[in-house]
């Protein structure tokens, strides 16, 4: 009599301390030794530590200031996001062995389903453990595995696969955990709310005010309370949670809808001539990605953190969509220009919704070299090259006479691209962003976690 593992054919993949995983299996000198992957600086954030670093309480999303006090012998790493990109292609690629329908939710995570796999690899329980000694094998790393029938149980059960700390230091979790059938709601009620999807700290505290602390009390209030507590889409969400309902299936793609970059400085930066050089940088960024990914957008967004905290964003739909970082650099900067920064800015961030595919959409040209991005165009901009493959001297673009201006910028940012693809991002840039130390590309990742020590500005600083 079959015991309903067969039924259980999602699984969730989650790494262990995934990028301070990376750096160890890079540097073997790390063996052993709490390493903290994050800004390191006043106002950075733990991204990931090893299990000898969570010993003395520290976990991701900490400041690390407080994960330094309570470990001052620990080893800060800045992080190298592209090497993490990399090993998570290697993690897709070992999963993609067992199963087509693989849906990536973030660099150290993904969803598998296998039912079509059943019959060539065995029941579901069976791949899970096969999977993570194929990650063994393949890539010098541990995960967990989680295998249920929902999405929800099987996060969940990763979760519990997990090392499990001790007053002897991490002692090795199951690897693969299984929620039958006949165990979901035995599992699933005995754990904190704040394991639900959904339940950020406003709703816990609202679900505190009703004496909920775990999924079961949360199982047990009438739904028409709960809405009336967390609002009707959310109530009935977390009714359906409660009761280990979750109907989403794996999707093997997940859509973009949105492509953008944001760092938090140092000090505070009060002026807007010390915020538009990262602005240029910024839009920079985000053109090339749309570029690579052959992406354009229509939403241009600026995000504002000032010094207490409080966040604003500013936007802006285009009539065309677009992906010229010039273009981009032009809406961030004008919306930056209508937003007071005079109490200082502690993060900014731009960002491109509205997203379409580059194959698909028909670009229309303008002699109006303001008109692409529905804004005037700040006149001629100069290029410079650095490093190995970059221009030779300055390019100043758009006076030639005759010469659609728009038309000319695109041939020129086709150009950059085309540089950068062979010789890197840092090859070349606009000259705005040229500093003491050469051009100042930002790079996805970059200063993800907070700063580590103080940016360069060209402004006003608090």
């Amino acid at each position: 009599m079959s015991d309903g593992s067969d039924l259980c054919t999602v699984l969730h993949v989650d790494m262990d301390s995934f990028y301070a995983s990376v750096e160890v299996l890079d540097d073997p000198s790390l063996v052993g030794r709490p390493v903290i992957v994050g800004g390191a600086g006043a106002r950075g954030v733990v991204a990931s530590c090893t299990y000898e670093a969570r010993a003395f309480g520290i976990h991701s999303a900490m400041p690390s200031v407080e994960a330094r006090r309570r470990c001052p012998h620990a080893v800060f790493l800045p992080g190298r996001f592209s090497r993490y990109v990399e090993m998570s292609e290697r993690l897709h690629a070992v999963l993609e062995r067992f199963s087509p329908v693989v849906e990536g939710i973030a660099l150290d995570e993904a969803f598998v389903d296998v039912a079509g796999a059943r019959r060539l690899l065995g029941a579901p329980p069976e791949v899970a453990r096969q999977i993570q000694q194929a990650v063994r094998l393949d890539m010098e790393m541990e995960c967990g595995v989680g295998v249920a029938r929902t999405k929800l149980l099987a996060k969940l059960a990763s979760r519990a696969a997990k090392p499990v700390l001790t007053a002897e230091g991490p002692r090795p979790g199951p690897g693969v955990v299984v929620v039958l059938p006949a165990q979901e709601l035995s599992f699933l009620h005995p754990l904190p709310v704040r394991a639900l999807w959904g339940v950020g700290p406003a709703t816990a505290r609202r679900l505190d005010a009703l004496g909920v602390t775990t999924i079961g009390d949360l199982a047990r209030i009438p739904e028409d309370t709960l809405c009336r507590s967390v609002g009707v889409a959310n109530g009935h969400q977390l009714a359906q949670l409660a009761r280990g309902e979750d109907p989403r299936p794996v999707v093997a793609t997940r859509e973009v809808k949105s492509v953008g970059h944001e760092e938090t400085f140092a000090v505070d930066i009060d002026s807007h001539d010390g915020l538009h050089g990262h602005v240029v940088r910024m839009a920079d960024a985000v053109g090339t990605r749309l570029r690579e990914a052959r992406l354009v957008g229509r939403t241009i967004t600026v995000k504002v953190r000032y010094g207490d905290r409080v966040t604003i964003t500013r936007s802006h739909t285009v009539g065309a969509p677009l992906d010229s970082p010039r273009a981009l650099g032009v809406v961030a900067g004008a919306l930056l220009d209508a937003v007071d920064v005079s109490p200082g800015v502690r993060l900014l961030g731009v960002s491109v919704s509205g997203l379409l595919d580059t194959d698909t959409t028909v670009r229309q040209l303008s002699f109006d070299d303001g008109d692409e991005a529905g804004v005037a165009g700040p006149g001629p901009t100069r290029l410079v090259g650095s490093g190995r493959g970059g221009l030779v001297g300055d390019l100043e673009v758009g006076t030639a006479p005759a010469v659609p201006r728009q038309l000319a910028w695109h041939e020129v940012e086709a150009a950059v691209s085309a540089i950068r693809a062979r010789y890197g991002n840092a090859s070349v840039g606009p000259a705005a962003l040229v500093g003491r130390e050469g051009l100042a590309v930002k790079e996805r990742g970059d200063t993800q976690w907070g700063p580590t020590v103080p940016a360069p500005s060209t402004g006003a600083q608090r």
